[in-house]
């Protein structure tokens, strides 16, 4: 819905100093990997409350996600994921009080054994 915060909205919100944000938390991430990426994609905000009313504009409400929400992804081919929580303190995205984010990466293995004597393949 809203593309990766940068210093230039936080500029326009009246920053006068730097202020931590998605775009450059994107890049040093992937940077400290050897991941360079040709331009910052738009962000999938999973929490992020910003309904479109019926003129067509955009209110940034804080979140209705509570403690303990989760949501599970299922990579079907490789893929870059990069996960970063919210810096937004301005703005009311976060009440004004950016959290911490957690996430887990489980791998399912295919694991191919020899048993018995013969060859097989157990999942």
């Amino acid at each position: 819905m809203m593309a990766a915060c940068d210093r230039f909205r936080y500029e326009q919100l009246g920053c006068t100093e730097y202020h931590d944000n998605c775009t450059d938390n994107l890049w040093e991430a992937l940077a400290a990997v050897r991941f360079k990426p040709t331009e910052t994609p738009c962000p999938f905000n999973l929490w992020q409350n910003t309904p479109v009313d019926s003129v067509g504009s955009i209110e940034q409400l804080p979140t209705v996600s509570k403690r303990g929400d989760f949501v599970r992804f299922k990579a079907l081919m490789n893929v870059v994921v990069c996960f970063s929580a919210c810096p937004q303190d301005i703005v009311q995205i976060n009440s004004g009080r950016p959290r911490n984010a957690h996430y887990q990466i489980r791998i399912k293995c295919l694991c191919f054994l020899k048993l018995g004597g013969t060859h097989g393949a157990q999942y």
